[in-house]
């Protein structure tokens, strides 16, 4: 029988060995950990994982994870049926960096949605600056252009937004 793809989100208080549960219960249903991100969030563990496993074990593997709720975790287990949009379009990495205040991400997504850009990752975060100790918002991206944008371009919208929100963009 072949594999299938399923895609799983967990959520639940941080304790050391969160991990390797989950591991624990792919591996006894034969299943292939492809892919993942997982990060500590406000004492929280947030992980977004991708597994292959025997078509016949998908449901009992589902099931499994679906019993870590007795662990204090949450999931969601997802059938990915969806084939990889764009994969052969353009990635670059957005940096950007400033003085922290609501709506930064709102309006750079704002501006990434009007030119069709794909956020594939995102990672933020807000931190004291070495001299001044006032708060600044770091925020780093992967995103995938389609065919029709140009970094360039990208880049020129982007600056239009960052001098409005005192922020500096980067794009490489």
């Amino acid at each position: 029988m072949p594999n299938t793809s399923l895609v799983l989100t967990i959520l639940g208080q941080d304790r050391p060995g969160l991990v390797d549960s989950i591991a624990q219960v792919v591996a006894e249903h034969g299943g292939n950990w492809v892919e993942s991100r997982m990060a500590h969030l406000a004492g929280h563990f947030a992980g977004v994982l991708r597994v292959e496993v025997d078509a016949q074990q998908a449901d009992a593997l589902t099931a499994a994870i679906k019993q870590l709720a007795g662990a204090g975790l949450e999931s969601v287990v997802s059938p990915d049926t969806v084939s990889p949009v764009g994969q052969k379009n353009r990635v670059v990495q957005l940096s950007l960096v400033g003085q922290d205040r609501p709506g930064i991400i709102r309006e750079i997504s704002h501006v990434l949605a009007a030119q069709g850009v794909n956020v594939e990752e995102l990672s933020t975060e807000c931190a004291n600056a070495p001299n001044s100790g006032q708060a600044l918002f770091r925020a780093t991206a992967q995103l995938r252009l389609p065919a029709h944008v140009s970094a360039d371009s990208l880049r020129e919208a982007l600056e239009k937004v960052a001098a409005d929100l005192m922020v500096d963009v980067t794009l490489e």
